[in-house]
């Protein structure tokens, strides 16, 4: 299968903002060997914002702009400077794509960017993608990775996409609150559903669950399957992949 596999800033880090050392070692020897089993891997990534700001000692996600696009060029360092060195252990390549929404939206870029791609997978890399935070401004942004790894699945004709998210899925009602809600591990009615979306979840990342929503509904009307999962268990990417019950997964019908 061609995988798109999404992780977010949540699934990275500790909850002081720094790199969970332990979940990203453990999710790239997961992904390396899913790689090996002879499947190919599209990784989008968030985290280059939050480790910016863990790198720069700075209190918080900036609230201004230039401090923000400051962040997110320091941390993309970090963050690649991670994934290569860890998936470099299993002896796979990783190469950084960083784009804005004109890269989508206009089609001779956005064929430069698909034609990269499938390139990059014909030689076995590993292409990682990240918004490029450092130049994106209102009007160039996808609008958060969620958006982007549908995107990206949409346009490179992948079979399934994976949100790695800080919950295990979708819910009947806020499961921080509602001791009574139930995971949902099926929906093959979105328009059902989307009463349910919240905002945002976490003070470091920006996508919430209406945004998975959002490209559940891009992936499924262009005949892809797309699933929510905790990325606190990367070991689960093996069930996913084996079509296993977990997570929530967005059925396309195609």
């Amino acid at each position: 299968m061609r995988l798109v596999v999404k992780v977010g800033t949540s699934s990275l880090t500790h909850g002081s903002g720094k790199i969970n050392i332990r979940r990203v070692e453990e999710l790239c020897k997961v992904l390396s060997d899913i790689k090996n089993a002879g499947h190919e891997l599209i990784f989008v990534s968030s985290g280059a914002i939050a480790m910016g700001v863990s790198k720069l000692g700075l209190p918080g996600r900036p609230s201004d702009e230039a401090t923000k696009q400051a962040a997110a060029a320091v941390g993309q360092v970090e963050l690649m400077y991670a994934y290569d060195r860890e998936f470099a252990e299993y002896n796979h390549t990783v190469a950084q794509i960083l784009i804005t929404a004109e890269d989508i939206r206009f089609e001779a870029r956005k064929q430069y960017f698909t034609n990269t791609l499938n390139r990059l997978l014909e030689m076995g890399v590993i292409p990682v993608i990240n918004e490029n935070d450092t130049v994106s401004t209102k009007e160039l942004t996808v609008g958060d990775n969620d958006t982007l790894a549908a995107v990206v699945a949409v346009n490179t004709q992948a079979d399934l996409v994976i949100l790695l998210s800080d919950i295990e899925g979708l819910y009947t009602g806020d499961p921080h609150k509602d001791p009574n809600a139930r995971l949902i591990t099926e929906v093959d009615d979105i328009a059902s559903i989307e009463h349910m979306a919240g905002g945002t979840v976490t003070s470091l990342g920006t996508g919430g669950m209406a945004s998975k929503i959002t490209a559940a509904k891009m992936c499924n009307e262009a005949g892809i399957d797309m699933l929510i999962m905790n990325g606190a268990y990367p070991d689960k990417l093996y069930e996913a992949v084996e079509g296993k019950k977990v997570g929530t997964r967005f059925i396309s019908g195609k």
